[in-house]
């Protein structure tokens, strides 16, 4: 009967371990695990039972931050008009992002490219899903595809670690203005009534 209990307290170790990688990677480039395992509340023995070393961790903490990008489309669809659903959307992959880079600069580049090819087709299939809601409202303009603003969000990626924070998000706002229907905001507002 004691088994199902630890179980999910292996489970929930897991999950603090891999919180844990998240947090010092938007700190710092510079991720030791025996600060994570500090962080985490777990014994190094247990980390490393879930975790053989820094990539498998560092890759798992990629991947469930692109898993959770992806599902969050439809999450935000289900709450909120399209383009407020994309302008959600992409400040969250601000934070992906920042933390993709963070693990990008530690793997090797065969383990982060085959992560990258893994995580590219449902991140743009969740895009378009974005794109295609707010074009068939008439808020996102018609002649933008997922790729292409993907394209322009990659170029984030040349910034410099002391410059993302008050370059990222800015840069963010100007290619999610470029994706709005400029005559939808001028359909949304009422002309002033003349006295």
């Amino acid at each position: 009967m004691s088994a199902p209990a630890r179980r999910q307290d292996a489970v929930q170790n897991r999950i603090r371990i891999v919180e844990a990688a998240r947090a010092a990677l938007a700190e710092s480039h510079h991720v030791h695990l025996n600060e994570i395992a500090k962080r985490a509340g777990v014994g190094q023995g247990t980390l490393y039972r879930n975790f053989p070393n820094r990539e498998a961790l560092l890759a798992e903490v990629y991947r469930r931050d692109a898993e959770e990008l992806v599902t969050a489309a439809s999450a935000l669809l289900a709450e909120h008009e399209p383009v407020e659903a994309l302008r959600h959307w992409l400040d969250r992959v601000i934070d992906y992002a920042e933390i993709k880079y963070g693990v990008l600069a530690v793997l090797e580049p065969a383990a982060w490219q085959d992560l990258v090819a893994h995580s590219q087709n449902p991140i743009e299939g969740a895009l378009s899903h974005l794109l295609n809601a707010g074009k068939a409202a008439g808020s996102i303009r018609t002649d933008v595809d997922a790729r292409g603003v993907l394209l322009l969000i990659a170029y984030l990626g040349r910034l410099d670690r002391d410059e993302w924070e008050p370059t990222a998000r800015p840069l963010m706002n100007v290619i999610f203005e470029g994706l709005r229907r400029q005559d939808a905001d001028r359909r949304g507002q009422q002309a002033p009534k003349t006295p």
